[in-house]
């Protein structure tokens, strides 16, 4: 790995960083939504019964106690419990407006990098093709005969950076759809909750 890293030239050492940038970020997304993870069914039925018997304040408590987008965005709304029904939906989708911004934070350094790693790659296969042609050009003008060592050099930047490229374009792509529908099911659980709040404090279920 270290003589494809050495044979790749200087883009490659960018690959190389942008592989560990990846992976930091993956690693943090991973840790960060799997800490905001709960089951929305039994945390909205112990809020949704608290409610019921106008104990408000040990629903917030409630709340409190779980570290999920979803508790802090009923949280919103139980603090509004006796407002106007638009009242309590804006105060919890102010409370989306925050949450949901942390859920996706640093997913778009992953979209990035997922792009430019094979341009990066892609670039490096362009200098090392024209690294060859170089060495070409200079074996004809003093018409010496051209071998394969000659050329080595620049087909192995013009390999290496390629197959480095899509090497961390590949799976930060994958890991950044994935982490991407984590997201969107977060939301989901959020919007599906706050209705239901909003239905049980005005006495719709």
């Amino acid at each position: 790995m270290w003589l494809i890293i050495q044979k790749g030239g200087p883009l490659m050492y960018l690959i190389l960083l942008c592989s560990v940038v990846s992976f930091t970020v993956i690693i943090e997304r991973v840790i960060t939504l799997s800490r905001a993870k709960v089951d929305v069914t039994a945390f909205m039925a112990k809020i949704l019964d608290a409610v019921r018997r106008n104990r408000i304040m040990a629903a917030i408590e409630a709340c409190d106690r779980v570290p999920s987008p979803v508790a802090s965005i009923i949280k919103a709304g139980l603090l509004k419990q006796s407002a106007t029904r638009q009242e309590i939906k804006e105060a919890m989708e102010e409370a989306a407006l925050v949450e949901v911004p942390k859920l996706e934070k640093n997913l778009n350094i992953l979209a990035t990098l997922a792009h430019v790693t094979p341009l990066i790659g892609l670039l490096g296969t362009v200098t090392g093709m024209i690294q060859a042609f170089q060495v070409i050009q200079a074996k004809a003008g003093v018409l010496n005969p051209v071998s394969p060592g000659d050329l080595a050099g620049g087909i192995w930047e013009a390999l290496s950076t390629t197959a480095g490229g899509l090497s961390v374009a590949i799976p930060t792509l994958v890991a950044y759809n994935f982490l991407v529908t984590k997201v969107d099911g977060f939301v989901i659980n959020m919007e599906r909750a706050a209705t239901e709040l909003v239905q049980v404090v005005k006495g719709e279920r």
